[in-house]
């Protein structure tokens, strides 16, 4: 039987690091907890953030919005700043998991686990999104991107946690989209998702993108080459048959039980040809 540990602050939590310096740490615990039920994950101890309000809420600070990592995805898909200035995230936040899923898990959590697949990655690499990790030491920030390293592994350090993500307010950008193929309608693990950010002129030309997909390779993939394509340019069947392809040579996906590489090479770039139905 482990201990599970529950501070109240975060200096309580750097004195439990201290106590138990091999412990994990977990918020809704969606993913860990399926770990160590199975025998993948075996921890001296369980540190529960739940209680540290400090890790919670949504918060606008200038031109940015900080969200705690402690936020679950239920109260992120009610909080006015993410339905306002972040509709890419909420579309992708709305389709994660079950109900009780979304109740338990936070958006720290989603980011943590470090999975290509996860909802929330593609939005905030498309937004380029900032993790803010803090310690007994202090703070620090790096961009989403940097963070995650490879599947299940980040950048956080021993007796470090994920406290916040950054996001600045896109308001360069008329046209959030967020998409993803599964093999259901519900309870669906990604086979690939896209987010999509645009600036479109009011003659329909693309004035400036953003664009991300998950379950397209070891990490979350974005393609400067297919945006870049995309400018000057309709969101019509040539421009993006166009970017499409190179979008198709920029992922680097593997083959698992749910789909093999050539099809989410497939799906990834008609993905980015849907955007034409976006629009009407």
């Amino acid at each position: 039987m482990r201990d599970v540990i529950l501070p109240g602050s975060l200096n309580e939590l750097w004195r439990c690091f201290e106590d138990k310096p091999q412990a994990a740490v977990y918020a809704g615990g969606t993913d860990l907890l399926v770990g160590v039920r199975h025998g993948l994950l075996n921890p001296e101890a369980l540190i529960c953030l739940d209680r540290i309000e400090e890790l919670k809420g949504v918060g606008e600070r200038g031109g940015s919005i900080r969200i705690g990592s402690c936020a679950t995805h239920v109260q992120l898909l009610d909080d006015p700043l993410i339905t306002s200035h972040l509709p890419v995230l909420w579309q992708a936040i709305r389709g994660i998991g079950s109900p009780l899923v979304r109740n338990m898990g936070t958006i720290g959590g989603n980011i943590c686990t470090a999975s290509p697949a996860g909802d929330t990655l593609p939005p905030l690499y498309a937004l380029r999104a900032e993790v803010e990790l803090g310690s007994k030491e202090g703070s620090r920030r790096m961009p989403i991107a940097e963070f995650i390293m490879r599947p299940g592994a980040t950048r956080l350090q021993r007796a470090e946690i994920l406290a916040g993500v950054w996001v600045k307010k896109p308001g360069e950008y008329n046209l959030h989209h967020f998409e993803k193929v599964g093999l259901r309608n519900a309870l669906a693990c990604s086979v690939v998702s896209m987010a999509a950010l645009l600036r479109l002129a009011p003659d329909g030309a693309v004035e400036k993108a953003s664009l991300a997909w998950g379950s397209a390779g070891p990490t979350i993939v974005t393609c400067p080459e297919a945006e870049e394509a995309l400018i000057g340019k309709p969101l019509s069947t040539e421009p993006l048959q166009e970017a499409a392809a190179l979008v198709r040579k920029a992922v680097s996906p593997i083959s698992d039980v749910r789909a093999d590489a050539d099809y989410r090479r497939i799906v990834a770039g008609n993905l980015l040809l849907r955007l034409a139905n976006v629009l009407k």
